[in-house]
């Protein structure tokens, strides 16, 4: 439900933007926005016959700002800026605890956008007003201590490494793909979803029979993210067979 009154918010406030972008024939920037945020900007630069443009500073971003221009040839200059993160003689930061880090900074999460975790550096992306801030006040992740710098040109980041995980289903419900794709039992994948520790689709949602559908994207809190990949015929004992790909943190059962 929660989730739900997220997205209406969103919703009213892009809709407000792209208005006054039409009505004034100005350019308007948001914050961050998740995936059904911006298909919720496209929504609105189409009603209200504007043009809108997206960037989260490097070509495979998730999270993105969107701009909202009267005109397609207006010049255009996304207000962010890319961190390069370092940790000298340590082990990697998890994703989790940069964006901790970051969040008790006091920063919004629509100020900052997708944290890319490498092997021996990471990437955080951020309002452009934010990035002094951070630079100067981010030393840490969780125990791995932190430099951080302001970059010019982000380097070409490598596309995320995924397992392949196959398993069969009763039904394209919820807490079974969690369940088999994170490799828990069923009855922790419900205590999950009910707790708002799951995604779908980029939404939470606490509903355990949610139905997922090709290409869906399920992320739980410490987990890591899936992405429904194939679809199978159903067997003889009426099972559903299924290939995700897993990418990211898994802690143990």
């Amino acid at each position: 439900m929660r989730g739900e009154e997220n997205i209406a918010q969103a919703a009213r406030r892009l809709a407000e933007l792209a208005k006054r972008s039409s009505d004034t024939g100005l350019t308007f920037y948001t914050g961050f926005l998740s995936p059904p945020e911006a298909d919720l900007a496209s929504i609105a630069a189409r009603k209200n016959g504007v043009t809108v443009l997206f960037s989260g500073g490097y070509e495979d971003a998730e999270r993105k700002i969107a701009c909202f221009c009267a005109d397609e040839d207006d010049e255009v200059s996304f207000p962010l800026v890319s961190l390069k993160l370092t940790w000298p003689h340590q082990s990697a930061p998890a994703h989790r605890d940069v964006l901790g880090s970051v969040m008790g900074l006091g920063i919004k999460r629509l100020c900052v956008g997708d944290i890319v975790m490498q092997d021996d550096c990471g990437y955080l992306f951020a309002e452009r007003n934010m990035g002094d801030h951070i630079a100067q006040s981010l030393l840490s992740a969780g125990r791995v201590k932190l430099q951080v710098e302001a970059m010019q040109e982000t380097a070409a980041l490598e596309s995320p490494e995924g397992t392949e995980v196959r398993d069969t289903v009763l039904s394209l419900r919820l807490d079974g793909v969690v369940a088999g794709g994170f490799g828990m039992s069923r009855s922790k994948a419900s205590a999950l979803i009910s707790s708002g520790q799951v995604k779908l689709r980029h939404i939470p949602t606490e509903k355990t029979d949610a139905k997922v559908a090709l290409g869906d994207t399920i992320s739980a809190r410490g987990y890591g993210r899936l992405v429904l990949t194939e679809i199978g015929a159903p067997t003889k004992k009426g099972r559903t067979p299924l290939k995700l790909m897993r990418y990211g943190e898994r802690r143990g059962r």
